[in-house]
């Protein structure tokens, strides 16, 4: 659910009522440092470092970010170094020690089970983030967007106190690209740590079964996710013509055989369009464990969404006047992604065609070679005389937008540039449609800025489950 939506408070709510609670690790070390340049508001923060174990390491960040009374009016954030190969000890200290900030606070006082999900795109803070999650007693790792065939191997080796590796993707590279984490980076060489189980996010059995059958360690199970999910989906298979609306057009064979799936003898969660209790029973009877449920949640007073943005993008989906896109071109990975429709976001395009195109946050960008045999980092949505001076397509650049910063923007944490705020851009599934349905639905008609979402996490739970 983008950045922070489903931060600690939400997984924690929904872990304490019985269900796997799952935080987002995407951007976390910008979200830290970003709370900490805020005043760390109810001092969480500080109290989930001071269990970190490396204290130095935590007297180091409190000193360079940490803003006792918050940022003056108008100040900008603070930035983390941009990310590189290899990974400054910045870069890493900081995305270990925010992946378990993140985890240790949906896990703090009750015995429920706790889940991070990362994405395999954002690569080069995969092997830290990770580590910083099982380090915190994460409890199920679930990983999307790409083919993470190394992590089991990953968390059998982080589990174990090993130094871990991972081959980077890098376009036109003529020998592979290792990064690599070692736990003794922090003193914690040969510290034993329990093992996660390991839930990779797939869109077809072909997938499922190379992952089951040939990856690097042991998978669990899996998240079977449909291309009605929020946030980044598998383009379709075969023809990538887009229909009427100019979104992609799936089909048949975009379809996965649960059969086939059920054969390897592995559980699995319903992804997309699963947020009712018709869904949940659906997707029993096809076989599966249960499901994944992200809009639902992502709308109720736990969730990180900006309490103004939560309550506009509830009004409009009450009243039939909002709608979710299927953006080909919005991502910079390449990967379709649902976008809100909603007015003054990003997806407006006057909005879009304001902003001054950058990329000064860096966790989309792609990895190629340069002429000089080192590792170049480019990405679509930066300006356009950047990224084709890179090597790149200018007819890449089409339509893309800034994911980094417009939704650090949805969490409250948007940075403030030389020509102002970041504006937002909401992502959602398709079942914000049915957004009349959900607990205490009927939005009332309230101003900007007022929380008027009406249901907590434990409401969308009975609604799912009674």
């Amino acid at each position: 659910m983008g950045v922070g939506v489903s931060g600690w408070p939400l997984a924690r709510a929904v872990s304490r009522a019985g269900q796997l609670g799952v935080v987002s690790a995407t951007c976390l070390d910008t979200v830290m440092v970003r709370r900490l340049q805020d005043g760390d508001p109810g001092g969480h923060t500080r109290r989930a470092l001071a269990h970190f174990p490396s204290q130095d390491a935590v007297r180091e960040v409190l000193d360079r970010y940490f803003l006792p009374g918050g940022r003056a009016a108008g100040q900008p954030y603070r930035r983390v170094p941009l990310p590189g190969v290899p990974l400054q000890p910045e870069n890493e200290r900081l995305t270990v020690m925010a992946n378990f900030v993140e985890v240790w606070l949906a896990r703090e006082g009750h015995g429920g089970t706790v889940g991070v999900n990362l994405l395999t795109k954002v690569q080069l803070q995969t092997l830290p983030g990770l580590y910083g999650a099982v380090l915190a007693g994460v409890h199920v790792v679930l990983m999307g967007a790409g083919i993470p065939r190394d992590v089991p191997q990953v968390l059998d080796r982080f589990a174990a106190g090993q130094a871990a590796t991972l081959r980077l993707d890098v376009t036109g590279a003529a020998a592979p690209t290792v990064l690599t984490f070692d736990p003794a980076s922090l003193g914690l060489e040969g510290v034993p740590l329990a093992r996660p189980a390991f839930l990779p996010v797939v869109s077809s059995n072909v997938l499922a079964a190379m992952l089951a059958r040939r990856g690097e360690g042991a998978v669990q199970g899996f998240v079977v996710e449909g291309p009605t999910a929020g946030g980044h989906s598998a383009p379709p298979r075969g023809d990538r013509a887009l229909d009427e609306r100019g979104e992609p057009r799936y089909g048949p064979k975009d379809e996965v055989d649960l059969q086939a799936l059920a054969a390897l003898g592995l559980p699995f969660w319903l992804a997309g369009g699963t947020g009712s209790p018709e869904a949940l029973r659906d997707a029993w009877a096809r076989g599966a464990a249960g499901v994944q449920v992200g809009t639902l949640f992502a709308y109720c007073e736990e969730s990180g969404l900006r309490a103004d943005l939560r309550d506009r993008a509830l009004r409009g989906a009450r009243r039939g006047e909002l709608r979710v896109r299927t953006d080909p071109h919005a991502s910079p990975t390449g990967f379709p992604f649902k976008v809100v429709m909603l007015p003054g976001t990003l997806a407006d395009p006057d909005v879009y065609a304001a902003r001054t195109r950058r990329c000064d946050l860096g966790y989309l960008r792609e990895s190629y070679a340069r002429p000089d045999g080192l590792v170049g980092f480019r990405c679509p949505a930066e300006p356009v005389g950047e990224y084709t001076r890179k090597g790149g397509r200018a007819e890449d650049t089409r339509g893309r937008m800034c994911l980094c910063n417009a939704l650090l923007a949805d969490v409250g944490l948007g940075q403030t540039q030389p020509q102002g705020p970041e504006p937002a851009l909401l992502t959602s599934g398709d079942d914000l449609r049915s957004a009349g349905r959900w607990p205490h639905g009927q939005v009332p008609d309230s101003g900007p800025g007022q929380d008027t979402s009406g249901y907590a996490a434990l409401d969308a739970l009975r609604y799912l489950l009674d």
